[in-house]
């Protein structure tokens, strides 16, 4: 497992500096949106699409270590069929912002449909390998029926793609809680004797950690869809194959509550013509009433880090 975290974390750090290069000389940068923050829009130039390097040196790290170590456990290569779906699905909403040069990419509607549809694969080959996915729910032994799994299994993994996509709003701040969230998954996995998956989330820390020392404040290089959408179905995956899909509400609890934000602020604008927070999602309220990205990012990695604490307790 050394040998994984090292090689992935090498690869991260040595390849990144490279990339944001490639990314400058051809002028690759990310445009802000007009409705965010003012101050965002010194940011605007800035590379994107990081999500593509570090995700790549943990599929190379975990092929490695596969080799080396002869073992090929068939929950690594789903999780890693996940990966690559998804990132392929904010690789080209990506693409086409840094194409038109201005910050559209993909419609909402193009993004959903393939997210619903990435999301039915998986669930598919989900059955395929564990044959068996229970969803726990006091007073039962857990819901087995086919139909209610396969919808349960299609919000969840396209709801958290999403909402680790909305947390993505700040210098390393989604990479550092992504850090937390696949560490807690680590532990989980080791504790339950779930060797692959526990590899699998270890590759991804080490490649979040290399990408977190480019992505801090001020960062040079942002993660992306393709990273953002990416992980966060990562993470609804890999809860659903620990056995407890619940226990991502407090391990990924800010992620919920940065979408709850975003559903708070829009239900309340058409419904009264009011926001009840300056602007969703709510690190952006922070940055509004006078908090620094670094205080944003630290208060939110301490709440991070304690509900995922919690999590381990209650869900272990």
């Amino acid at each position: 497992m050394s040998l994984l975290f090292i090689i992935t974390l090498v690869l991260t750090l040595v390849g990144m500096p490279f990339f944001i290069k490639f990314m400058r000389e051809k002028q690759f940068g990310q445009v802000t949106r007009d409705e965010g923050p003012a101050w965002h829009k010194a940011k605007s130039g800035t590379p994107a699409m990081g999500g593509v390097v570090f995700l790549s040196a943990a599929f190379i790290g975990l092929l490695i270590w596969s080799l080396i170590t002869g073992e090929w456990h068939s929950e690594v290569w789903l999780l890693v069929a996940t990966m690559i779906f998804f990132a392929a699905i904010g690789f080209t909403d990506d693409f086409l912002k840094i194409f038109k040069k201005q910050n559209e990419g993909l419609t909402s509607l193009q993004k959903l449909i393939l997210q619903i549809v990435g999301s039915a694969l998986i669930v598919f080959f989900i059955r395929v390998i564990r044959f068996h996915v229970s969803i726990p729910f006091p007073f039962t032994a857990g819901i087995t029926n086919v139909l209610f799994v396969f919808i349960f299994l299609l919000i969840w993994i396209t709801g958290f793609s999403n909402a680790f996509n909305l947390t993505d709003g700040l210098d390393g701040l989604s990479s550092g809680l992504g850090v937390i969230s696949f560490s807690t998954y680590a532990y989980i996995a080791f504790s339950m004797g779930e060797r692959g998956i526990g590899a699998f989330c270890i590759a991804i820390v080490a490649g979040l950690l290399g990408f977190l020392f480019f992505n801090r404040k001020p960062a040079k290089i942002f993660m992306g869809d393709a990273g953002s959408l990416s992980l966060g179905a990562l993470l609804a995956v890999i809860s659903v194959m620990l056995g407890n899909p619940w226990s991502l509400l407090l391990i990924g609890l800010v992620y919920v509550i940065e979408t709850a934000s975003v559903i708070i602020q829009v239900t309340s604008f058409k419904l009264t013509g009011k926001r009840v927070f300056k602007m969703s999602p709510i690190h952006h309220h922070f940055e509004m009433i006078g908090w620094s990205e670094w205080k944003v990012d630290i208060v939110f990695w301490i709440v991070g880090l304690i509900a995922a604490l919690i999590g381990v307790l209650l869900f272990k």
